[in-house]
């Protein structure tokens, strides 16, 4: 829902209290002037801060009391709209929570609102219930064009042919401002907007991207042809490579919602998610689930919002949640040790992985079925869950090709890759990698080139996982025998 559509059906809903948890301060306040102008007759707009208090009203500086005194004393046929910026500092105060509590009681009764500023989340138990925390988007590409349109209005420079869409698609996922810094910069550095121009916003788009502190921009050359065996998986994905274009829309198509990846370790789930991203064409995002635990109340479930509310603004994009696993292990049980908090983040998550339209495709990858909560296996969280086995002997084969044609084409006829297949029953196609690089370091020691008996030696000194953990092993075939997934061999 529109920022301004929103805002606009909450007020006349009356709800007392909304939380607008965004940086972009001066555009949500343009918002929410737009939304009261809009009415007949024009509601009235306050603005509070610490610095000013309201304007015009004295002893409201810096005290948060007398700011709730004024509402309150406002006259109740005046419909009106109070900005209070920065707020959260003060909602842990006895008595400004039970100002507050007693506000939102008063305005139901009223046609005004009152509604906090502030760029991060902090509501304090005691009044989850008065108020309303409404998700304010980063903007979308036809404010972001319409944006640029006004910074260069006065200027000579304009976009090159055909930069103006890419610029603006590179531009999602940031707000105005600092779209105004990084295109201020271009002009500063080169004296116009060229391909140069993309390449600053893409490196301002990584600094955003680790400022949320739980996302990672993933810079992957990986593609399906780097990816031993999987053939299912491939073919899978291969029908979904013009998944995003505007044909597949015009077709009737809904945007993919992603897939799951359950296996044994070092079978190229990971790989699998960065091919994935190549193929699509679209950037790929790194969701570290432990990271969205915060230390303090209320703050896992923002950075889980602000987490959301980036990769949607970016979309199209691949969001990798690697290892989900261990991340959410055990949050359907009642022992979680965390007064419930991992539930609830779980629940932010997979709500929005059922109900997303946003073209965002989530690869979540795991290695441990069991710990898994039931909810997120459910028909709708994702387009299709995979099981990924040990590779067979024909895939093995792949395997070694791929690795060997990456270090040494020029000599890839020198490899007896049948036979080193036929020694790895077993081996993941990480461990086949692994006896590789440490057949290399024997050839390197020994300033001579690795040969087929260098990996074959190198095979023999590893332990493979199917052996450590032979038990895991069968358990993850036995469930995915059952039913409910794909094998992505076949």
């Amino acid at each position: 829902m529109e920022a301004r559509t929103a805002l606009d059906l909450h007020i006349r809903a009356r709800y007392p209290i909304l939380y607008l948890p965004t940086a972009e301060e001066e555009r949500a306040e343009d918002d929410i002037r737009a939304v009261a102008e809009a009415w007949r007759p024009a509601w009235r707009v306050f603005v509070w801060d610490a610095v000013h208090g309201f304007v015009g009203v004295e002893g409201s500086r810096g005290m948060p009391l007398p700011a709730l005194e004024f509402i309150a004393a406002q006259s109740p046929e005046q419909p009106a709209l109070f900005i209070l910026r920065d707020f959260h500092h003060y909602l842990r105060d006895a008595q400004v929570a039970r100002h507050l509590r007693n506000l939102a009681t008063l305005l139901r009764s009223r046609r005004q609102t009152t509604i906090l500023l502030s760029p991060v989340v902090e509501i304090p138990p005691t009044l989850t219930e008065d108020i309303t925390v409404l998700d304010y988007p980063l903007p979308d590409g036809a404010t972001i064009a319409e944006h640029l349109h006004e910074l260069l209005g006065g200027l000579e420079t304009r976009l090159e042919s055909g930069t103006s869409e890419a610029l603006v698609k590179a531009c999602a996922g940031m707000t105005l401002n600092r779209i105004g810094q990084v295109v201020r910069k271009a002009l500063a550095a080169t004296g116009t907007l060229d391909e140069r121009t993309i390449d600053l916003v893409l490196d301002e788009k990584r600094q955003v991207i680790r400022r949320t502190e739980v996302l990672e921009f993933i810079a992957s050359t990986d593609d399906l042809d780097d990816i031993g065996g999987l053939h299912g998986l491939k073919a899978w994905l291969e029908r979904r490579a013009m998944a995003f274009t505007e044909r597949a829309r015009r077709y009737g198509l809904p945007h993919p919602k992603g897939l799951l990846l359950v296996g044994i370790q070092g079978t190229g789930k990971s790989l699998s998610a960065k091919a994935t991203a190549q193929l699509l064409r679209v950037p790929l995002l790194r969701l570290d689930v432990g990271r969205l635990m915060g230390s303090l109340v209320g703050e896992s479930e923002s950075r889980a919002r602000e987490m959301i509310r980036v990769a949607e603004a970016m979309a199209p994009v691949v969001l990798w949640i690697d290892e989900i696993d261990k991340g959410f292990r055990g949050v359907s049980s009642s022992f979680t040790g965390d007064s419930g908090t991992s539930a609830r983040v779980f629940g932010t998550l997979i709500t929005w992985m059922q109900e997303k339209t946003s073209p965002v495709f989530v690869v979540a990858t795991a290695n441990n079925i069991d710990v898994l909560p039931p909810e997120l296996l459910r028909k709708g969280r994702f387009d299709e869950i995979f099981f990924v086995d040990l590779p067979t002997e024909p895939e093995r084969r792949e395997i070694l090709d791929v690795h060997l044609r990456r270090r040494r084409e020029h000599r890839l006829r020198d490899f007896d890759i049948p036979t080193l297949a036929a020694a790895s029953a077993g081996y993941s196609g990480a461990e086949l990698e692994q006896a590789i690089v440490d057949a290399m370091y024997v050839g390197f020691d020994e300033k001579r080139e690795f040969t087929t008996d260098d990996v074959a030696t190198a095979l023999a000194a590893t332990v493979p996982l199917s052996r450590t953990k032979q038990l895991e092993i069968d358990a993850l075939r036995h469930w995915a025998a059952d039913g409910n997934v794909r094998h992505s061999s076949l």
